[in-house]
């Protein structure tokens, strides 16, 4: 691995970005897809061994009001991994379990346990910057442990 405090220095500044995810992540069996566009600002804090990402979401793919989210992605320079946090106006008061990992070249793998939905579940963040003008996230679950994993989302970026 080759993660340093600048893996997601490609991040930084301001993005559209296109969001396609399933219309329920918690429902292991839905496969309707549904697409929305938001804008994202990210900027370094701490002295550059963080960055929070501010995003806002005008008109959701649900019909749900309009929504602000925030990404907060630290730097451990001892352990030479990444935690992101993501928290939401549709969830106030609450920052998700921590993703955790690190990039090897452009690409970038972050994992965590959680619950979604009742139903004890193992998360990966997959974040690719091989092309640094159009950078991509997806999102994906695993139910069983991590042996088998479905893509519930990705977001493509775009610099604005």
């Amino acid at each position: 691995m080759t993660t340093s405090q600048h893996d997601f220095d490609f991040i930084l500044g301001r993005w559209t970005v296109t969001n396609r995810k399933l219309a329920d992540v918690t429902d292991p069996d839905c496969d309707r897809w549904v697409e929305f566009e938001a804008t994202s600002h990210a900027a370094p804090v701490l002295g550059g061994v963080g960055h929070l990402d501010q995003m806002s979401v005008p008109a959701p793919a649900d019909g749900a009001p309009p929504f602000e989210a925030l990404t907060l992605r630290l730097f451990d320079p001892q352990e030479h991994l990444w935690r992101i946090w993501w928290s939401s106006s549709r969830v106030p008061g609450v920052l998700d379990t921590p993703m955790v990992g690190g990039f090897d070249g452009p690409d970038g793998v972050f994992e965590a346990d959680d619950t979604v939905a009742g139903r004890p579940t193992r998360l990966r963040f997959d974040w690719s910057a091989a092309d640094p003008e159009h950078p991509r996230w997806q999102q994906h679950f695993s139910y069983d442990g991590g042996a088998t994993w479905a893509l519930n989302w990705e977001m493509l970026f775009t610099r604005a």
